[in-house]
């Protein structure tokens, strides 16, 4: 297909960007709509039963699925202007990246960019696994890294190509092409022919995320040997792995599909991991940055200042309280002349002077803020919430920390009562805390891919 060729009269081809067994995809232009698109375009061809009902099989599944980790459709289609070569396609969003294959081959990805990267897959898979749809080609080339920006540091992952997709029948006991996909990535079930579940899906990622954490294919070589290799042998998981690596590459890869755990139960395991790893490590991903005029552009670039109350963020404030035993827990962002509350359980005040709010103290620290006995501390004896009518004697604060180093304001627990805190106390406020910048993470991506 040649740059500048108009496909059914609204898709202008502008650069071929990916290549298949059955199928190119091209970048192109959508001249209704004035935005770029990804064209994939089946190869011209004798057109027989069995290949329409692939593709319009491929096109129905798509046209069913809206989630955050499958590629998009947006239209379908057949272009006859040309009686002698009949031109089927479909018209998906263009997602800005590379696929992992490509990412991949620059060297072993991290534990925390794996975690991120498998639970959006595995959150995928349960999404097409609840309405009955196997993948069955779950491999680094279909999934695409999306690159919402350059200060982007976490990549997002989508699942793509659903051409030997299949819908699970009441009736289903396999079929001679259950053995559909890539050797190297099939399930042992697939390998030796046998039909193709959810759980095969969930095989396939497992192989995937191990090849990402390692570096290194499991089953490389010819795609019988390859194939027929795991059939004989399990894949070498490295011992120095996480121990939570460890266990759930273990599950994913046994051999018989009912011992692996299904999609849903990965994702929500993965995401413990993205949670966890966010607040073990949240020192290593930037060192805390001081200055105010950047702190303020980071708080504007979120959009969270004067929003209306939140369920996700009341849930965590309400969690904090429960945990710790505390009648008051706030999710604050410290602006210019104030402390506004985000989210306030045991209080009904919304927002503080800047000046009073111990919160203020707490954004510039480069770790949780702990002050035990408020009346006798001298960074707070004096403050006008301890030694006035409020009573304050126990804060515990821990700032959210954007990627790139500066503290918004803290997720932050108080008592009228002076009380310890354990070190153990204050690794699960920080898991708190992290759960609150990775939702506040997510809606900054959300609002940079709807925009642009």
């Amino acid at each position: 297909m040649n740059p500048g060729f108009l496909l059914s009269g609204r898709y202008r081809i502008e650069e071929l960007i990916g290549r298949g067994s059955q199928s190119s995809v091209y970048r192109a232009t959508d001249e209704v709509l004035g935005r770029e698109v990804a064209v994939k375009l089946f190869r011209d061809g004798t057109v027989d039963e069995e290949r329409t009902r692939r593709q319009s099989e491929e096109v129905r599944i798509l046209a069913g699925m809206a989630h955050h980790a499958l590629v998009t459709l947006f239209d379908a289609g057949t272009d006859l202007s040309d009686p002698a070569r009949r031109l089927s396609y479909l018209v998906m969003e263009l997602v800005r990246g590379p696929d992992l294959r490509r990412r991949s081959a620059e060297g072993p990805l991290s534990a925390a960019h794996m975690a991120v990267i498998g639970h959006d897959l595995a959150d995928g898979l349960a999404h097409i696994h609840h309405h009955g749809i196997i993948h069955r080609d779950v491999k680094p080339a279909n999934i695409l890294l999306v690159d919402y920006s350059v200060e982007d540091r976490r990549p997002r992952a989508k699942l793509s190509d659903f051409g030997v997709a299949i819908t699970i029948r009441e009736d289903h006991c396999g079929d001679p092409d259950d053995s559909s996909g890539t050797p190297a990535y099939l399930s042992p079930e697939q390998a030796a022919g046998e039909p193709a579940g959810p759980a095969s899906d969930v095989y396939s990622l497992g192989l995937v995320l191990l090849e990402g954490l390692t570096g290194k294919m499991a089953y490389p070589g010819a795609p019988v040997q390859s194939a027929l290799a795991r059939l004989l042998q399990d894949p070498h998981i490295p011992e120095e792995l996480a121990p939570l690596w460890v266990a759930l590459l273990t599950s994913m890869l046994d051999r018989d599909p009912a011992a692996r755990p299904p999609a849903r139960e990965v994702s929500l395991a993965l995401r413990q991991e993205v949670i966890n790893g966010t607040g073990r490590h949240r020192r290593d991903q930037a060192a805390l940055l001081t200055d105010e005029d950047g702190r303020m552009q980071a708080v504007e670039r979120y959009q969270i200042l004067d929003t209306p109350a939140d369920g996700a963020f009341d849930r965590i404030a309400t969690l904090a309280a429960r945990m710790f035993s505390v009648p008051v827990a706030i999710v604050s962002v410290v602006d210019h002349d104030r402390i506004w509350f985000k989210s306030h359980h045991g209080t009904d005040v919304t927002e503080i002077g800047r000046d009073p709010g111990l919160c203020a103290s707490a954004i510039l620290q480069g770790d949780a803020w702990i002050v035990r006995d408020a009346i006798n501390d001298p960074r707070t004896l004096a403050n006008p919430l301890v030694a006035g009518e409020f009573g304050l004697q126990f804060y515990a604060g821990v700032p959210l920390r954007t990627p790139d180093g500066y503290n918004l304001g803290t997720l932050c627990i108080l008592d009228r009562e002076p009380r310890e805190f354990s070190e153990e106390d204050t690794s699960a406020l920080e898991d708190l805390a992290a759960l609150v910048m990775h939702d506040l993470e997510l809606r900054l991506h959300s609002r940079r891919a709807l925009a642009g």
